[in-house]
């Protein structure tokens, strides 16, 4: 029963480095505006929080990977972190729980909501 997701902690990782990709991509379009300082001045700066925003995501997702939870995947024995109610294995995608009620039902990344009914 493997799921097309990802790991919440690998999720966020991607994102951030995408921050980093699209801060240098917005960069170097405004080396294409050195005719304009203003708009030159806007790019360069926005690339520049672009990237500095990674920096934060990759801090916090940093500091919560220190708190999870760490168990054994059933599937392939590799040690993998899981944050929250459910998560998948980070190395070969099977769902994993640490809710004995969640035991057995498929696999909804919405059980980590609060706003969740378990019924």
């Amino acid at each position: 029963m493997a799921t097309k997701g990802m790991n919440k902690i690998n999720r966020i990782r991607t994102f951030a480095l995408s921050l980093v990709f699209i801060g240098i991509f917005v960069m170097y379009i405004g080396l294409f505006f050195d005719s304009s300082p203003i708009i030159m001045t806007i790019t360069m700066i926005l690339g520049f929080i672009f990237v500095i925003a990674s920096s934060g995501v990759y801090f916090w997702i940093g500091m919560i990977s220190t708190s999870t939870v760490k168990v054994e995947c059933p599937n392939c024995g590799k040690i993998t972190k899981v944050l929250g109610k459910v998560d998948v294995c980070m190395y070969c995608d099977e769902p994993l729980t640490m809710d004995p009620e969640l035991e057995g039902k498929e696999f909804d990344p919405k059980y980590n909501r609060k706003s969740h009914n378990n019924t």
